[in-house]
């Protein structure tokens, strides 16, 4: 079982992330920080192999906390989720020891997409023998790097399924199809096929809310 410490700023978005995690065969979340001070003190007393961390911390930049737990011999590694797309910021992550770098906001099959291949990349370096040649280190470190296909069904895309669960992380009582489309600017049959796409792969759940005479409209919440 792999271990991970989630470390967010934002219990919502800490809560989403510890659920994705949780979903993951093979994946046990072994706490939750908000701050990078408490990721420090949870990672003093108790070794995790992966952390999930956010850049943007209250009190200090996630590559600094990268460099304080490589500076006190803590060996786990980080995938970073973060807002910034600066490549600046994406050399500096490589740098500290950064395997991954997630980019809000994100889907859950995006985040177990990366975390299934962390965790190939784990089961291919265990134990101490060595690379038959550079065809098989090349072939171990592509493990990380690359990008799995036809995550979305043919015809969907992925910067509208990442604006779709952007617009529910934002209003996490729900909205609805209309509500969604509207605000990402596309038509309410298209919210709706991605809305099912999230609540068939237990990403989203329907709620009915019931008001006025008629059938209840569908709201469509994360988790």
């Amino acid at each position: 079982m792999i271990t991970v410490l989630v470390v967010d700023d934002e219990p919502l978005t800490a809560e989403a992330n510890r659920l994705y995690v949780e979903r993951v065969p093979g994946f046990q979340v072994a706490g939750v920080a908000h701050s990078a001070a408490a990721a420090l003190r949870f990672l003093r007393d108790r070794q995790v192999d992966l952390v999930l961390l956010d850049l943007y911390l209250p009190d200090m930049h996630g590559l600094d906390v990268c460099r304080s737990l490589r500076a006190a011999g803590v060996l786990g590694d980080v995938i970073a989720v973060t807002s910034a797309r600066d490549l600046s910021v994406v050399r500096s992550a490589v740098a500290v020891g950064v395997v991954q770098y997630l980019i809000k906001p994100f889907t859950f099959a995006t985040l177990r997409e990366k975390l299934l291949r962390y965790a190939e990349f784990r089961s291919s370096t265990r134990g101490s023998g060595e690379a038959v040649c550079q065809r098989e280190v090349d072939r171990v470190l592509s493990t990380l790097r690359g990008t799995a296909q036809g995550t979305l069904p043919k015809g969907m895309s992925e910067a509208t399924m990442e604006a779709v669960a952007r617009v529910l992380r934002d209003y996490p009582a729900g909205m609805s199809a209309q509500a969604v489309a509207a605000a990402i600017g596309v038509s309410r049959v298209t919210a709706r096929r991605y809305l099912e796409h999230l609540v068939e792969n237990g990403i989203a759940r329907r709620v009915p809310q019931y008001g006025g005479p008629g059938r209840p409209e569908l709201i469509y919440r994360l988790g």
